[in-house]
């Protein structure tokens, strides 16, 4: 995640990239914005708000040679002159429409962005942002005609949230130069991550263990859920975060040895990860260390709930994984013919 305390835009240009598909066209701008202090002190925060969160980074990719990459050359070549900024800023837009090879790629406004004084693991540096706009939304706009007021509709861009953005850190590790990536239209991953950006996860902790979380998520939802209903899912999802809560290093073997207690899950558990690996085209390791801002924000989107088809929910204490299986039983009513939960408890809240 960055810190934008000290963040600045030093060059913006606006493009619109079309869709080969559906043959629309690209169009550019020759000129670089330029801002007036209110529409500045909007656009800033917009642009640089969804990488304040963001845990994973990403590195450039290429099959053949990373110099290849081409938004890898063109954001280097940016950075190494300035002055090559707009026609830069084309070439990455029209590399962009070369990406929209379906009828559902979206056309839109593409930014592409330099900033600066951009925080990251304490280190300030600058940074290329690259930004697509798909949606626009519809506003009313008053307007003074004939002594009275009236009214239109008009669209325009939605200031809460980036459709698509990536912030290209000019600067590297061992592994390349860092990237963040932000997609709140995911309608295709592949389209920015892999075709248009071509970047893979930072070989981390900070990937590591969201991968694990994400396996662990999937086999919760894909497995446990379906063959043995809500409770023994959320019991398992608890457990897990304790147990990456309580560990600097996750052991794969130690963690189920110690969150599963038959073999036959195990043996579950391994068959799921071998097929979630091959769908990924990942492999996860045996033994890795933790990301204790990984653990807590996946923590915050895990809802251990258990909604019944009478209007009723249970909700678990997710910091409280042994709570389900000692306090809850589940079981089925022979006169009425339904299931039930019984809960127990010493007084109520």
């Amino acid at each position: 995640m960055i810190k934008r305390t000290n963040a600045s835009i030093s060059k913006c240009i606006i493009h619109k990239v079309g869709n080969k598909f559906n043959n629309t066209k690209n169009a550019f701008s020759e000129k670089e914005v330029h801002f007036d202090e209110a529409s500045y002190e909007l656009m800033l925060p917009f642009l640089l708000r969804p990488f304040g969160s963001v845990v994973q980074s990403y590195r450039f990719n290429h099959h053949a040679d990373i110099t290849l990459n081409e938004i890898n050359t063109y954001s280097s070549q940016i950075f190494t002159n300035e002055d090559d900024f707009i026609e830069n800023s084309k070439h990455i837009v029209k590399h962009l429409f070369e990406q929209s090879n379906s009828a559902q790629i979206k056309t839109g406004d593409v930014l592409v962005v330099l900033f600066e004084g951009i925080e990251f693991n304490e280190i300030t540096t600058n940074a290329l942002g690259i930004f697509k706009i798909e949606n626009k939304v519809n506003f009313f706009q008053t307007y003074l005609e004939n002594n009275s007021y009236d009214v239109l509709v008009q669209k325009g861009i939605n200031s809460k949230k980036v459709d698509k953005g990536c912030l290209i850190l000019n600067q590297s590790d061992t592994e390349g130069r860092i990237v963040l990536s932000a997609d709140n239209n995911n309608y295709d991953a592949q389209y920015w991550t892999n075709h248009f950006l071509n970047i893979k996860f930072a070989d981390d902790a900070n990937s590591h263990t969201q991968q694990y979380l994400e396996l662990c998520k999937d086999f919760s939802e894909d497995i446990l859920k379906i063959s043995y209903g809500n409770q023994e899912q959320n019991t398992f999802l608890a457990k897990t975060i304790d147990f990456f809560k309580e560990h600097e290093i996750i052991k794969v073997e130690e963690f189920k040895d110690d969150i599963f207690v038959e073999d036959k899950h195990k043996i579950l558990f391994d068959d799921y990860k071998k097929t979630f690996e091959s769908e990924k085209d990942l492999v996860i390791r045996n033994q890795f260390d933790v990301s204790d801002l990984v653990v807590n924000k996946e923590k915050k989107k895990i809802k251990t709930e258990i909604k019944l088809d009478t209007n009723i929910q249970i909700k678990l204490d997710i910091d409280a994984p042994e709570a389900s299986s000692e306090y809850l039983e589940r079981g089925y009513d022979e006169t009425k013919k339904m299931h039930f939960y019984k809960v127990f408890f010493n007084a109520e809240g």
